[in-house]
């Protein structure tokens, strides 16, 4: 009978936590299920790659991977926090015709092209894991007031719904920087929740355009999943982004495994002048949804870039390799297939054409 009572108890205190914890984000609703069919990468019940793709993590694998996560800690994190240079107002506004970025860490990236300020999966909070037991807390110190240094924003733009992409604690910072949000196909649901206006935000399925102040935007495929809770796997999109001028050409490949895609995109949308490449979180176990650095590197040269930046390291330990190991094979792989590439430090302004002269600076980090 007390056993009946207790669990009882549990599953309520357990629903109410799914239902009441803002860091859930939306629910799927049956209206948003039937929009959602209409997706070609909508097969049913939920959003699929282009290719088959699974992942070797299983109820019997989980306990030796939940202690590999919680070893070896020394190496994966570094050992003082890494500083984010101050925001240089005078250099990003400088050249308005000439396209610009900021790295932050991680995947946020600050991108001024023809004159428009856009920011990507702007995650600046301090945790990657907000609901499990155990935190994953960013490299950097104070990330969330960068917000409050960056110019007025023109639109933000989200690749997909994981945590360490999607950060309450940036959305709620950043509802007065803009009043474009343009997201991946589902994410809307998150942001209605956290009081964006659906007004505001403009959702993207595979290879949609949307010509944006002379900017053609084109959300394209990755290789990945997503979701933020219990019952929401892979019912939202995931994808990357291409932004394209009448002089520039530059693609932010978004979260994923390497698979034609690239290739793909490189055809349609390319060649690149840059090609920020996800590189980083990677593990035999989840091969499939990202990439080794040196796959990076020829998902690059596949896209048809001239510049590549390897992006998704430098923020969080998610995976088993040492903080420095995704930038060091990328930089090695690169040197090794003569691929020119650019990594800046945290918060360096980088201009088009003046890439250049960054080094290796994670080498003189503990």
């Amino acid at each position: 009978m007390w056993w009946i009572i207790g669990l009882s108890i549990f599953i309520l205190a357990i629903a109410m936590f799914l239902r009441f914890n803002s860091q859930f984000g939306g629910s799927v609703s049956p209206t948003l299920l039937s929009r959602y069919a209409k997706s070609p990468q909508w097969d049913g019940k939920k959003f699929v790659n282009q290719s088959p793709t699974v992942m070797d993590i299983n109820l019997a694998s989980l306990p030796g991977l939940i202690r590999e996560q919680l070893s070896n800690t020394a190496v994966r994190s570094p050992r003082q926090p890494l500083p984010i240079l101050p925001f240089n107002e005078t250099l990003f506004q400088s050249e308005p015709d000439t396209p610009k970025f900021v790295w932050y860490g991680h995947s946020v990236l600050l991108l001024q092209i023809h004159g428009r300020n856009l920011l990507i999966d702007p995650m600046l909070g301090p945790d990657a894991a907000p609901i499990a037991p155990f935190a994953s807390r960013r490299f950097s110190k104070n990330a969330l007031e960068v917000i409050d240094h960056l110019p007025p924003l023109d639109a933000v733009l989200m690749t997909h719904d994981h945590y360490d992409h999607l950060d309450y604690a940036s959305i709620q910072r950043l509802k007065s920087k803009t009043d474009t949000w343009l997201v991946a196909l589902g994410v809307g649901r998150h942001l209605e929740r956290w009081g964006i206006s659906p007004d505001q935000i403009t959702e993207f399925d595979w290879w949609q355009e949307l010509d944006f102040h002379g900017i053609t935007l084109t959300f394209t495929p990755s290789r990945h999943f997503s979701g933020r809770g219990l019952t929401d796997r892979a019912k939202s999109l995931w994808g990357g982004w291409v932004f394209t001028t009448k002089a520039s050409r530059i693609y932010w490949s978004g979260d994923g495994g390497y698979d034609g895609h690239f290739a793909e995109v490189g055809k349609r949308l390319g060649p690149f002048d840059w090609a920020f490449m996800e590189c980083g979180q990677y593990n035999e176990r989840w091969h499939a949804i990202h990439m080794y650095p040196e796959e990076a590197v020829q998902a690059a040269q596949d896209a048809g870039a001239k510049v590549s930046i390897p992006v998704h390291w430098g923020g969080f330990a998610l995976a088993l390799h040492t903080w420095q190991d995704p930038a060091e094979r990328f930089w090695e792989a690169a040197q090794t297939n003569e691929v020119e590439i650019c990594t800046p430090q945290i918060g360096e302004v980088v201009l088009m054409g003046q890439e250049a002269g960054r080094g290796a600076w994670w080498r003189e980090v503990e």
